[in-house]
This record gives structure tokens, sequence and C-alpha cells, in this order.
């Protein structure tokens, strides 16, 4: 699939790649630099047309539809910007890969798609670095400041299936978090189900609140230790909300260390210089079924050195009081598929 023209109509005709997938979804994808904006306006005034007929936002595209995209001015970044950024994300561990999915481990501090202020995101570096590769796409999201656990599908087909996987939360991908927060953490496992709602601030950041007005969100959280002013928790996601595991820890009083737009901002300042300095939140599993073959898969990530050395320094001053059997078989335990 090319990329749409700038100063003229372009003409697409629809593989076996790209079918499945929603128009506006393949806009956005195909028309980068353009505002979804202008995207959803020329949907909405018929400009954009599949097989000469006007289509909604929701129309998706099957094998051999001929699509009309109208002269579009696509604001790109210089081609040396893109590399340069390209170079500096070359690292990107990759856990698992085969022909339908590719499993990452994603580093903190890194998105996973540009936009919203930031110029390039792993899916963007990995398309860089694999010019060959016909397809790529996120099969899912983590926040900028996680680590971990990241699937890309390969093939559109192997997405869908992803996507339809996701959807099914408890019955379809386990995914479990590892988690320092603030504070004595007392119950051994805590359901924890509140309901989640999405606003924007005055200026214009995306946040999440507890509301009973929002969407139900179910997260299942487990002891593994326990300090005197802080706690290693395991997050298990039973619903995929938006900082899900974020607004429902800060809610209950034990904010993620680290954590920049939920946390404390007076204990985060001191938790980098004590030697923390991200936000302590990290993917560490994932437990699913081959998108394609239904084998059982279970890719893990290990812990990255900025939250063990963290630990490891507190445990030296202060011998956690509660330590589940596992605790050290997850931090040395290598990733599986």
């Amino acid at each position: 699939m090319n990329s749409a023209g700038n100063n003229s109509v372009t003409h697409i005709v629809i593989s076996e790649e790209e079918q499945g997938q929603r128009i506006d979804n393949f806009l956005i994808r195909c028309c980068k630099g353009v505002p979804k904006s202008h995207l959803y306006r020329i949907l909405r005034s018929g400009e954009v047309r599949v097989n000469s007929g006007r289509i909604d936002a929701t129309y998706r595209l099957c094998l051999g539809d001929t699509l009309r995209i109208p002269p579009i001015r696509i604001a790109e970044r210089p081609q040396n910007e893109v590399d340069e950024v390209a170079k500096q994300r070359v690292d990107l561990p990759i856990i698992y890969e085969d022909e339908a999915m590719l499993v990452i481990d994603k580093p903190e501090g890194i998105a996973v798609h540009g936009g919203s202020g930031v110029s390039f995101g792993v899916i963007e570096a990995l398309r860089r670095q694999r010019p060959q590769a016909k397809f790529l796409e996120l099969a899912h999201r983590l926040d900028r400041e996680t680590s971990g656990v990241l699937l890309v599908g390969k093939k559109r087909l192997a997405l869908t299936a992803l996507h339809d996987m996701f959807r099914e939360h408890g019955a379809g991908a386990d995914k479990r978090y590892l988690v320092l927060v603030k504070g004595r953490w007392m119950n051994t496992t805590q359901h924890v189900k509140l309901p989640l709602h999405k606003y924007l601030t005055e200026s214009g950041e995306r946040r999440v609140s507890v509301n009973p007005e929002g969407k139900a969100s179910h997260t299942v959280f487990r002891l593994l230790a326990r300090w005197p002013e802080m706690s290693l928790l395991e997050a298990q996601l039973k619903t995929g909300r938006t900082h899900q595991i974020r607004v429902h820890l800060a809610h209950l009083g034990f904010p993620i260390l680290g954590d920049e737009k939920y946390g404390e901002f007076a204990l985060n300042k001191s938790l980098k210089r004590d030697g923390l300095k991200r936000m302590a939140l990290h993917a560490w599993r994932m437990a699913f079924r081959h998108p394609l073959t239904a084998v059982p898969l279970e890719c893990i990530a290990p812990v990255p050195d900025g939250i063990t050395s963290y630990i490891a320094a507190v445990d030296h001053q202060k011998a956690r009081e509660f330590s589940a059997d596992n605790l050290n078989e997850i931090f040395s335990r290598g990733h599986t598929a």
C-alpha cells in the first residue's frame, strides 16, 4: 500500500492484507501527517468513496474494493529527522516472532506510536527498521511510561484475531503487570471493580477518574512483597480501560511509584534522588493463544534493571515483611514462548 498523494486524487485497490479494517483507521495510517479531524470531515462530506459510492467511518474494507481519496496536503517530517529517530530506537528486544505476529519487550519512555506531541514511536521505528515488511500494526497499546510485552500483527488476519482476543478480556489474553506502590498493601488478593471515566483537563490533557458514570473496570491485585513504606504487586487486567491500573491504585491510596500523572509529586521527586527514575509499572507476562494456530503461548519480559535495582536497594535497607514463594522466580525467569 502506498501513501495517498498530496496534490491529486488517489485510487487504491484493497489487498488481502488490508481487508477487514475500518475505513477511518485505514485513512489514518495511509495519510500520515493529516489531522484526524480533516480525515473524518472528508469522510462525512463523501469525498472519500469506495467503489464509487459514499460510505461512513465504520465501513470495513473488502478484498478488491476500489478506494478513492481526494487530494490531501500531507505534512511530512523531514526524512533525515525520521531516520535519526529510528536509529535511536533500534533496540526493541524481540520476545517472540513468526510469520503472523511479533512480540516486543517495549522499553519505558517510548510511545507505542507517534501523535499527541510525540514525533515517533515503536510502530514507526519497526516500519523504518523493516522496510520490506508489507504489514505491521499494533495489536494493543501500552502507556509511554510502561515497559513490557507488546504485540504487533504482521498479517491482517492475525491482527483481527488479536483484536477479537483483547475484546474478550478475561476469556482472551491473560495480561499480568508488576507494580511498585506507596504504602503497605494488606490483602493477599484483592478484586477492584471501580468504573472509570475519561475526560480532558482545561489544558487538553487526557485523564481518567473513578466515576459511577464511567465504564465497568476490573483489576485483580496480588501481593508479592511488602516493605514498611512500599509494596510489590502483580496486577491482572480483567478489562482493558485507559490507565486502569494507575487510576485504580491511586484511588485506593496506593499510587504507583514514579507515576507523574496520578502519583504524588513530592514522593516522585524524592524517588528520583533515591534512584527510581521511571514509573514502576511493567507488563511482565502475557498468556494467550496464537491468533492463527490457537497454540498456547506465554511471553515474558524480564523486569527492567531500573525497577529491580531500586527494589534491591530498599530490600537491603529494610527486609520485606511478606514474600510470595515465587518472587525470586519472577525476577530470575527468562522469557518463554
